[in-house]
């Protein structure tokens, strides 16, 4: 078996980001897909990496995974690592690993080791909808909790990001995060996202006045690059803390394991390297009791897919991210959609990956640029 073709799909679904799709073909008929992780001003630098990508992987046998993942940081990137580069490896290793599991007649976690269970927890992430206020973040969760979701993520810090805010932004995050407890009741897990924006002063205080809402988590308090400032952070709080959603192969993460840094790592399979380095990092972080929570701001189609491959295989998994306000495209552009019932997926166990996309309704969604970031406005208010 032979890779004939490498094709990518950059489209629109009309909010949050651009998406990007992986379509990889073979002599023999049989195709894989795979999604890679974009941003929104830093999509097109990632189908610039596919495009290279494939002159190296045309010719080559697609379930050859791991050797065309070391060439690709020996040979192609030269020791050189960057989240465009693993976003668009990773999307072709998913097409790679769903082409090997269609060819031997079995979905991927089987070939990963077997399931560990059966269906996968989600929480709802993207609902907030630039929510304003705390009479408003409440009323949109409860709608969250009315669609069936037992557990949901949100920023409660008000715009824009800024390392050093006032006391002011630190109440109005204590507030939100209280406003959102009241509405749903203590029934549901609240995962509290903070985007590694703040220096280590307001994510202690922030996050020890939030300590009676009883959170599920506290996401990137600060920046992983300082892993010491974030082992602090994490010994000063009495909250579950997680990081890991832009550290990018096994190599980045080994730190974090090392000063016991977060009780929770939230790789993204859509930019950490793909399914086989997500396995990998997740089987690294056993013996340090840490658990594993997948970073899904990626479609609810095939990165979901690759997601659940791997949450179905691992013993330490935990719960994993389903952004609602994608979900209407995912279901259109989807052959078979995934769904959703009270805050769980089921594991797919047909062959490959677990999903088909549609090339016409792909075709229906063309690329297109966000509005630029205003650079007038970070001037006026400050770095």
């Amino acid at each position: 078996m032979q890779v004939t073709d490498v094709k990518h799909f950059l489209t629109h679904p009309g909010r949050g980001k651009n998406l990007c799709f992986v379509k990889v073909e073979t002599d023999e008929g049989i195709h894989g897909w795979g999604e890679s992780y974009t941003q929104a001003d830093r999509d097109l630098q990632v189908v610039a990496h596919i495009d290279q990508l494939k002159r190296y992987l045309i010719g080559r046998d697609p379930r050859n995974i791991k050797h065309f993942m070391q060439m690709v940081y020996d040979d192609f990137a030269g020791r050189r690592g960057a989240m465009d580069l693993w976003c668009a490896v990773s999307g072709i290793e998913h097409a790679m690993w769903d082409i090997t599991a269609k060819k031997a007649g079995m979905p991927v976690h089987m070939l990963l080791g077997g399931a560990c269970r059966s269906k996968i927890r989600v929480y709802a992430n993207g609902w907030g909808g630039g929510s304003q206020g705390p009479e408003a973040l409440a009323e949109k969760a409860q709608q969250v909790v009315e669609m069936g979701f037992t557990a949901m993520k949100f920023d409660p810090i008000p715009g824009p990001w800024r390392t050093y805010v006032s006391k002011d932004v630190e109440d109005a995050a204590i507030e939100n995060v209280r406003a959102v407890r009241e509405a749903v009741g203590w029934d549901v897990d609240l995962l509290i996202e903070m985007h590694r924006r703040l220096a280590p002063m307001h994510a202690r205080r922030i996050g020890r006045e939030i300590e009676r809402y009883r959170p599920f988590w506290y996401e990137e308090p600060i920046l992983a690059e300082n892993v010491d400032a974030l082992a602090a952070v994490k010994r000063d709080i009495n909250l579950p803390v997680v990081t890991g959603e832009e550290l990018y192969t096994k190599f980045e993460f080994r730190e974090i394991f090392e000063k016991q840094a977060a009780d929770i790592i939230n790789p993204d399979v859509c930019n950490v390297g793909g399914i086989l380095e997500l396995k990998e990092i997740a089987a690294m972080a056993e013996p340090y009791f840490v658990v594993v929570s997948p970073h899904n701001f990626n479609s609810t189609t095939v990165g979901l897919a690759a997601t659940m491959q791997v949450s179905a295989a691992i013993p330490n998994f935990l719960i994993t991210e389903y952004f609602v306000n994608l979900e209407e495209f995912g279901e259109d552009i989807a052959i078979n959609p995934f769904k959703v019932e009270d805050g769980y997926i089921d594991v797919p166990d047909q062959p490959g990956i677990g999903i088909e996309l549609d090339e016409d309704k792909l075709a229906a969604y063309p690329y297109r640029p966000f509005d630029a970031r205003s650079p007038r406005q970070y001037h006026e208010e400050g770095p």
